[in-house]
């Protein structure tokens, strides 16, 4: 009967582990103007993603460029050892996971460009929204 306990107890605190693990948010916000940098916050993202985590990207600045249809090659060329380019695994992200990707608010604008410059699925982040976000005890915010 021990035994049994035991082994029941033990299987409930291992799904409430991953419960909790899978409810957690995470925030990253990619700022970086580097396509490694970009490139690495996204393979980041996505093993952060497919062990659980509720992840959100945040790009601001030249790193937003990653969201354009018309991005710069710095962006969309391939890089090694696997060939993938920042926008190409950020899209890999969204097709795969339940990650959010959003534009800062004041990019789009400070571009002089509308929603309509955006790839599929990306849009512009509410400043409540992530502030709201920001001071959640239980969020963990990441940056590059």
């Amino acid at each position: 009967m021990k035994t049994l306990f035991a082994a029941l107890a033990a299987s409930l605190l291992t799904v409430g582990t991953v419960s909790a693990q899978e409810s957690a948010p995470l925030l990253v916000v990619v700022t970086s103007p580097e396509p490694q940098v970009q490139l690495m916050s996204m393979v980041l993202t996505m093993q952060a993603a497919e062990q659980g985590a509720k992840a959100r990207v945040l790009l601001c600045g030249s790193a937003g460029d990653m969201a354009l249809r018309d991005a710069p090659e710095g962006v969309t060329k391939g890089q090694p050892p696997k060939d993938m380019s920042p926008q190409g695994l950020m899209q890999t992200i969204m097709e795969k996971t339940d990650t959010k990707v959003e534009v800062c608010a004041i990019y789009l604008p400070g571009k002089g460009l509308d929603e309509t410059a955006l790839i599929d699925g990306v849009t512009a982040a509410d400043p409540a929204d992530i502030g709201k976000l920001l001071v959640d005890p239980k969020a963990k915010t990441v940056s590059f």
